[in-house]
């Protein structure tokens, strides 16, 4: 993947083939009828229960990998669900904040200019530590897909890890460290964002001790098209 300059800062390096979903199992494997008939086997790159975007006959797009080391040649990268696209590969995210930082894509983390990934803190590791002018932050990124209406909600299912990394940067912050916990809303047709209590209730209590700690919430919002990703801004954060 590669820069591109116009309304999609961030353009796929090449072109996504379209197919229709027929099936997911085993939560790494989905089944995709291509535009030309075939039947292929593709790497679904998200384990999680995918509520509500998982929809058999819906069209999809995958990237295209013929590599002969790889097991499965195509990547399941994004599904097309009531017309809005939604990207579903949660190993993008990080490396789509990584690449936004340089191109000023967060004005709240301007002031960093450099970052060191998988940083430990405690028994955990959060994913970024950004240092520059504006002193030091951790920074902790969460990709989510599943919405209720126009609100984004996370997590669909339990985490303890997640309520591990919100207790962590909880204590980041008592010690008088910034700390900040970025929810990247993988879809365009949300404009507010709350923690999914239905889901993992403990999670939704350390998210708004986290609030009141201080923990800087981001939930950012991107448009997922075939050819890439545009970034639209900060939802609201509904509590």
């Amino acid at each position: 993947m590669e820069c591109g300059d116009g309304p999609v800062p961030y353009r796929f390096s090449s072109p996504l083939h379209r197919g229709v979903l027929r099936s997911r199992y085993k939560r790494f494997l989905a089944d995709v009828e291509l535009e030309n008939g075939q039947q292929i086997i593709a790497h679904c790159p998200n384990t999680g229960p995918m509520s509500g975007v998982c929809q058999v006959g819906a069209p999809v797009y995958l990237s295209h990998h013929p590599e002969p080391k790889r097991k499965l040649a195509y990547t399941w990268e994004m599904i097309q669900v009531d017309g809005v696209w939604v990207g579903i590969n949660t190993s993008l995210p990080n490396r789509l904040v990584d690449w936004g930082l340089e191109r000023g894509w967060f004005p709240q983390l301007a002031g960093f200019s450099r970052r060191q990934r998988e940083v430990t803190c405690g028994k955990s590791k959060i994913d970024f530590l950004l240092t520059g002018d504006a002193g030091s932050a951790y920074l902790e990124v969460k990709n989510t897909t599943w919405a209720v209406g126009s609100r984004a909600l996370f997590p669909d299912t339990v985490t303890t890890r997640g309520q591990k990394h919100l207790e962590d940067l909880i204590q980041i912050r008592q010690q008088g460290q910034r700390a900040l916990l970025l929810y990247w809303i993988n879809r365009a047709d949300c404009t507010e964002f709350a923690p999914g209590e239905e889901r993992d209730p403990r999670y939704a209590r350390l998210f708004r001790e986290a609030l009141q700690a201080g923990v800087e919430m981001l939930p950012y919002r991107v448009e997922v098209s075939p050819t890439g990703i545009r970034p639209l801004g900060l939802a609201k954060i509904v509590v």
